[in-house]
């Protein structure tokens, strides 16, 4: 069971989610705006956050980029009444992890904190200083962060769970539907769309690196290439 974030500014709706989830065993502490939420994550250990998308005083959107400044590893689940593909897509850009559109049910939210759960309980800990070494970078296991040279990047748990899933098959293709099953929990089209925007900001970071390069296979999936000595 998880410690919850939940920032909701609709009154009804936001003490439902609540009573809901605490019936499932989560501890749930419940901020009615991005402000009064903000305040609350800065006092307590939280293991995701839940943020309405349109809210007063700070919306879920520049919470999510509070938040995280202070943290890259909280999954953050938006909800968002909004249909339109550039919203969603703006969540995962400013660095958040999944969305639920309204009206949900609470069975769909449960499933969505259940994922980021189950990756958690199931993330292999790695020793204080183990990495992964290819090409002329390390991956950080523990600590999640990608360096290369003096180049260094705290990853978010989604960014480090994709890097390590191409990492684990390495120069091999690796096919969408299978990603988006294994981060995500499910393969639709916007959750497609949402990859694309974690596979730009790999290759972001990446690029400080010449041997590597994240291919695209066009409709198919990608594929991480390491040119030269790939193990050190």
């Amino acid at each position: 069971m998880a410690k919850i974030l939940l920032a909701e500014d609709d009154e009804n709706l936001g003490f439902m989610i609540k009573d809901n989830l605490e019936s499932l065993g989560h501890e749930v502490s419940l901020s009615a705006d991005g402000e009064r939420a903000l305040k609350e994550f800065k006092t307590a250990n939280f293991e995701i956050c839940i943020l309405d998308v349109m809210m007063p005083r700070m919306d879920g959107f520049e919470l999510a980029s509070n938040i995280r400044s202070l943290s890259e590893f909280v999954p953050i689940i938006f909800l968002t009444a909004k249909s339109q593909e550039e919203d969603r897509l703006s969540g995962f850009e400013i660095g958040g992890d999944d969305y639920v559109t309204k009206p949900f049910s609470i069975k769909e939210l449960s499933h969505r904190i259940n994922v980021f759960l189950r990756r958690s309980s199931t993330q292999p800990t790695a020793p204080v200083g183990q990495s992964i070494a290819f090409g002329q970078s390390t991956f950080d296991l523990r600590n999640l962060t990608y360096a290369c040279g003096e180049e260094t990047h705290t990853l978010t748990q989604m960014e480090a769970n994709l890097l390590k899933l191409l990492l684990d098959n390495r120069d091999e293709l690796v096919k969408r539907e299978y990603i988006l099953e294994s981060i995500w929990g499910e393969n639709d089209y916007f959750k497609g769309r949402s990859l694309d925007v974690f596979i730009t900001r790999l290759r972001k970071y990446l690029k400080a690196d010449s041997s590597l390069e994240i291919r695209n296979h066009h409709g198919v999936g990608f594929s991480l290439k390491v040119s030269g000595n790939s193990e050190q």
